[in-house]
């Protein structure tokens, strides 16, 4: 279980003394095994949101708690894919792991993700879809107690957001 509460996120505001309020009396429970979808519009604070459940932001007024686990794998798929032009496919999925996932459990993922003959490729090389697959790849691969994404379907095809 989680739970986020959230009195304040605010950013500076360009040219003007008051800062933007990005994030404002937000809370919300999210038990073990629920799968929740944050819908509004572009800028309403919903990467935000994910950025400082995955504690890559603590600059905020209030407090996310975690069902008094002292550990937790948190995979994020991000708006853009985020993958390291001097690794490979498979490099860039291994980066992540330390032991975590077997090299077969990765060889299931990337044929499930149709990226196998990929493996070995840069991804100066990949579409973005192909790009956006490693990610959810890479999200999955170490077997998360959290999974948090980030428009992870928009460069996909139908076809292949519904297998995903």
């Amino acid at each position: 279980m989680i739970t986020i509460d959230i009195k304040s996120k605010t950013f500076p505001a360009q040219g003007r003394a008051e800062k933007h309020v990005a994030i404002a009396d937000f809370q919300l429970s999210i038990n073990s095994g629920e799968f929740v979808c944050l819908v509004g519009p572009s800028g309403c604070g919903k990467t935000t949101l994910l950025n400082i459940i995955a504690d890559l932001d603590r600059d905020f007024e209030g407090h996310i708690s975690f069902n008094q686990q002292s550990s937790r794998a948190i995979g994020y798929v991000f708006q853009n894919p985020r993958l390291l032009p001097w690794r490979t496919v498979r490099e860039n999925i291994d980066l992540v792991l330390e032991g975590t996932s077997s090299p077969e459990d990765i060889d299931a993922l990337l044929d499930v993700m149709q990226l196998t003959q990929f493996q070995h490729v840069y991804p100066e090389r990949l579409s973005l879809g192909m790009s956006r697959r490693v990610a959810i790849i890479r999200a999955f691969a170490i077997n998360p107690d959290m999974l948090l994404m980030d428009e992870p379907f928009v460069s996909l095809d139908a076809p292949t957001a519904r297998q995903i």
